[in-house]
């Protein structure tokens, strides 16, 4: 009797092994990963009377976790999906502010195959994600030269806009030797007003050691929901990064008119990066930026930052960061900060 049991027990296995293998191909692999930083030290922007000492999350990076996931569909298909929060591991909060929700930094489902990906949500804009790539301190939103003077409201932001757009449809082609190109479209769910949206068209190329992008983003807004002002902005980016092993060296240039209230902006970035060996490299970055509003005196603003990277490892490492902010008609600020980054 016992052992019909067995033979019958491995029978049915072997009639559900085609259908178990079946299901194991086609379940979503999931990963969480992120980064945390936090640093101490002192802020002033130009203007400012005087300067505050700050224990602040991100530093050369915003704090961030997420999750990823992708399914294979057969055919050279796959599902994908892709959540990810912002957090301040110095209060605990989620999010770069309380404005932020959940998933500040993305949330969105797509397909992909051999024609390109397609996802819908909420995208890290490709602009953005371009800048990243040409000034050495990436996206930094405390440090980096180029990003603080187009994305900070406190250095006058020139780009419009969040660096994260909501209710985005995006496009990226396959990649052909290299060159990438990216289509976004943001209707602005406005009744009433569907020429309310945002649209980005986007390329970028990497081979070997040369990273270059071209970037153009019209954003619509509105100014409140009962006073519908439209504000419109255009923006372009371009530049490259290229290694020369002993220095990488970066340059950008980002231009924008807008529309309403009209301003138009124009900013240049230089930057390097050099490895000083045993773990130690040297990044420094400058930016400069030149605003004309009509009716107006035109100002501009220049940036610099200097910074010491240690890498404890290939998951960890320290910095040594200053940078100086002068602005056309007042006292220049200086900022510091002595921090640690972690990836997982």
């Amino acid at each position: 009797m016992r052992t019909r049991r067995i033979v019958t027990s491995m029978a049915a296995a072997m009639a559900l092994a085609p259908w178990c293998t079946q299901v194991q191909a086609q379940s979503t692999s999931v990963q969480f990963y992120g980064l945390i930083g936090s640093y101490v030290g002192t802020t002033k922007v130009s203007g400012a009377p005087s300067s505050t000492t700050v224990v602040n999350g991100g530093g050369l990076t915003t704090s961030f976790f997420g999750f990823r996931g992708e399914e294979n569909l057969g055919g050279g298909t796959s599902a994908f999906f892709t959540l990810e929060s912002f957090f301040q591991p110095d209060s605990g909060m989620y999010g770069r502010t309380p404005a932020d929700p959940l998933f500040s930094r993305n949330a969105f489902v797509g397909l992909k195959g051999r024609y390109g990906k397609i996802s819908i949500g909420r995208h890290m804009t490709p602009t953005y994600i371009s800048m990243q790539a040409v000034n050495p301190f990436g996206g930094s939103v405390q440090f980096s030269p180029l990003v603080v003077q187009s994305f900070i409201p406190a250095f006058n932001n020139a780009v419009l806009g969040d660096s994260v757009w909501n209710n985005t449809v995006q496009y990226s082609t396959p990649s052909f030797g290299g060159l990438v190109g990216t289509l976004d479209y943001a209707p602005g769910e406005t009744a009433g007003r569907s020429g309310v949206a945002n649209t980005g068209v986007h390329l970028r190329y990497d081979a070997g050691p040369l990273t270059a992008v071209a970037s153009g983003q019209r954003v619509r807004l509105l100014s409140t929901a009962t006073v519908p002002v439209l504000t419109e902005q255009k923006a372009w980016l371009a530049g490259f990064a290229y290694d020369f092993r002993v220095v990488k060296v970066y340059a950008a240039a980002v231009g924008t008119e807008t529309y309403g209230t009209p301003t138009s902006t124009r900013t240049w970035s230089l930057g390097a990066t050099m490895p000083l060996g045993r773990g130690y490299r040297l990044i420094a970055a400058y930016a400069h930026t030149d605003r004309d509003t009509p009716k107006l005196a035109s100002t501009d603003r220049r940036t610099g930052t200097l910074c010491l990277d240690y890498s404890l490892s290939k998951r960890t490492d320290l910095f040594l960061a200053a940078m100086n902010d002068k602005r056309s008609g007042a006292g220049s600020g200086t900022s510091t900060a002595l921090g640690m980054r972690h990836t997982f």
